[in-house]
């Protein structure tokens, strides 16, 4: 399973979302790991915002690290479907209700071992878990050893790890990041209208991050929720095998899951004929496309 392109093309906010977590986890995080996330950094005593940047960027060992930047660079499928600008809102939002949450739970729950919560992006991590179930379809199922696993369950694996790692002190965080995900799914003070100026998905897209094995392209932002034309969908013909038959009628369902996305639906009907109904296939044609 996969997030569509590889790399961040059409992601450049969870591009720098990324870097950022890497940056502080190396230059900050392991050095104090272990610490509370309104002291994390021991640089910055005079200046309480920087403590509040880095605990909630920079993860508190390599670890967490690994699984944490893994999660990050799958989630950005995300941004590729409501655009940077609405992402950049859930991102503000799943961070700073979490982080508010986290402070009710250690002042009603009054337990000595949480007065030191670890650090990390766990409030965007876990509220990414909320629509990842709800919205991000099976597309794979296999057995092992009488079990039944899909393609999703590897990304729920490295969440449990993630939200396991320090016990209740990254349990915390994690359950604080679920709820403020179930609370922007639920549309709390109508939360998904908002949405920032183009200028904020401009400004991270031309940002000069390491590309990490792709480049973004450039105003990205404002193609993510355009429709894909039909003719940009044969143009990436050459890329797919052909369908059995021309006569292979996609499911309804599967229509709908790429039209809730932002594609037009008789691009979406094209892109599933040319993936043999596949909807993460379907997907990745339609995204492609759109750089093209």
């Amino acid at each position: 399973m996969n997030g569509g392109p590889s790399g961040f093309n059409n992601a450049p906010v969870t591009r720098s979302i990324v870097i950022a977590s890497a940056l502080f986890t190396i230059i900050f995080g392991i050095q104090v790991a272990q610490k509370s996330r309104l002291v994390l950094s021991g640089y910055f005593q005079k200046t309480s915002i920087w403590k509040l940047i880095v605990s909630v960027f920079g993860f508190s060992s390599t670890p967490e690290l690994v699984f944490g930047i893994y999660l990050l660079y799958y989630f950005r499928v995300f941004e590729r479907q409501i655009g940077s600008n609405k992402y950049t809102v859930f991102i503000l939002f799943s961070i700073t209700t979490s982080l508010l949450l986290e402070v009710l739970a250690l002042w009603l729950l009054k337990d000595p071992s949480l007065n030191i919560l670890t650090s990390g992006p766990y409030g965007l991590i876990f509220s990414s878990f909320v629509p990842f179930f709800f919205d991000i379809p099976v597309s794979t199922r296999f057995r092992v050893f009488g079990l039944n696993f899909s393609d999703k369950t590897f990304i729920y694996l490295a969440g449990l790890q993630l939200f396991l790692s320090s016990w209740k002190r990254s349990m915390l965080p994690g359950i604080c990041g679920m709820l403020a995900g179930s609370l922007y799914r639920l549309n709390v003070l109508r939360v998904r209208r908002i949405k920032f100026p183009e200028f904020i998905a401009s400004f991270f897209s031309r940002l000069s991050w390491p590309s990490m094995g792709s480049s973004s392209s450039t105003g990205s932002s404002r193609n993510l929720l355009g429709n894909a034309p039909p003719y940009a969908v044969r143009q990436m013909e050459g890329n797919y095998p052909a369908p059995l038959s021309s006569m292979m009628e996609p499911p309804e369902d599967a229509i709908a899951t790429l039209v809730s996305m932002g594609f037009d639906r008789n691009s979406a009907r094209q892109a599933l004929i040319r993936s043999r109904n596949d909807v993460n296939a379907a997907t990745n044609i339609l995204l492609e496309s759109q750089t093209h």
